[in-house]
């Protein structure tokens, strides 16, 4: 209990700001298509939002630096709450891909400052406690976020006014805790380099990773429209992918820490092509049906990413962890920046299958790199802890990274 209370204050940021970006993200999808938007500039916007999340992540360390913690989150979240509120003001598919940079260069800087204030503050006795609530609270909230569609409405200023009234309470508890502020972490070389020398297959893994997370979380509302779904049920619709993920990493966990990390990822990457099939011959099936697809392609596309980083891992040593986080962090970032945009246009010229054909033809590029690699080079000697990493800032690599 006493770990609970010293963390409340940065806790309760995380909760408010996963609130906040978890849910601009299908608001937009949803108030772009009544707005008129095409699906190529409803996936600008989701890609837009990824750019600001490296360039946030990348800049976060040193903004730190310059003014120190509080002062560096405050100006993120004030630029993500100017974001959210210009939205209604200037309706514009470019000027809402200008806002939603802002928007991830908030939660990625945000997240940078969480993190090197929870870096700070753990010890070796407690690490493992604290990060366990840290994904957990995470994890909650971004399963809230999802459901707010529901009660959201499209195109309103009210919506991104409450979505900004989240971004700014996640102000109050951070600036006024009585927590002393940290000193300032080195920023992490960017280095994607390394993780390629390392192992070209995590950073294949990392990248698809990106692909199939950010296109379903970006674009899965505009498919959940052409499929039928009402705007409260796309709500559960990414809610049921999150908790699958969520419920998948335990499992996933214990397989790559008992097999070769590499089977692993190779037969988690083959069931999401199975999966992306389900999922769209479930679309046809109602709509309890088609939760259970998300639930199903949650649990087996989420852990891609921290089996690839788990791999990564095993051939780095204790001085490369934090900036190959942070380079495998880049990769999955690009993919990321491309899913939406890709994805959207495919759905207009093939229609809303065209997504998950999208997802399962990068994890076939991946099924058959892994086994290229499998060919080239035997697995690692010594293996390093499965660890569930959330896809946050450059700075995770310095919280878990003691838990390898």
């Amino acid at each position: 209990m006493r770990l609970i209370l010293s963390f409340t204050a940065l806790f309760l940021s995380v909760i408010l700001l996963q609130l906040s970006s978890g849910g601009v993200g299908p608001l937009d999808v949803l108030s772009g298509s009544a707005l008129g938007f095409s699906n190529g500039q409803i996936g600008l916007l989701g890609s837009a939002h990824f750019l600001g999340f490296f360039i946030g992540c990348w800049w976060a360390p040193r903004l730190m630096g310059s003014v120190g913690h509080s002062r560096a989150f405050a100006a993120f979240t004030a630029t993500g709450a100017i974001g959210l509120l210009a939205h209604m003001l200037v309706i514009d598919p470019y000027a809402w891909a200008l806002m939603r940079v802002a928007s991830g260069l908030c939660i990625a800087g945000c997240y940078t400052v969480i993190e090197a204030w929870l870096q700070s503050k753990v010890t070796n006795d407690t690490r493992g406690r604290a990060m366990g609530l840290y994904r957990m609270v995470d994890t909650g909230g971004s399963l809230v976020a999802q459901l707010l569609i529901g009660v959201l409405a499209p195109a309103s200023y009210v919506s991104y006014n409450i979505l900004a009234i989240l971004c700014c309470a996640a102000l109050l508890p951070l600036t006024l805790t009585t927590m002393s502020q940290p000193k300032t972490p080195e920023a992490p070389r960017l280095r994607p380099g390394l993780a390629w020398r390392l192992s070209p297959l995590a950073v294949a893994g990392v990248l698809v990773a990106g692909l199939s997370g950010a296109g379903f979380r970006m674009i899965g509302p505009l498919y959940g429209q052409e499929v039928g779904l009402a705007a409260s049920q796309i709500g559960y619709f990414l809610a049921a992918f999150v908790l699958g993920g969520a419920l998948m990493q335990l499992p996933a966990g214990w397989l790559a820490d008992r097999y070769d990390r590499r089977w692993v990822l190779i037969w988690f990457s083959a069931a999401a092509i199975l999966a992306s099939g389900i999922t769209v011959v479930l679309a046809g099936q109602g709509t309890v049906a088609i939760f259970a697809g998300a639930l199903l392609f949650g649990g087996l596309t989420f852990p891609i990413y921290s089996i690839s980083a788990a791999h990564a891992h095993d051939w780095a040593d204790d001085t490369q962890r934090v900036e190959l986080s942070a380079a495998l962090m880049f990769f999955y970032a690009t993919g990321a920046i491309v899913a939406p945009l890709a994805s959207s246009a495919l759905i207009t010229v093939f229609g809303p299958s065209a997504l998950f054909t999208f997802i399962a033809a990068g994890h076939v590029v991946l099924v058959v790199f892994g086994l290229i690699r499998m060919r080239r080079r035997m697995g690692a000697e010594t293996r390093k802890p499965y660890v569930w990493i959330p896809r946050t800032s450059f700075q995770v690599g310095r919280l878990f990274r003691r838990s390898r």
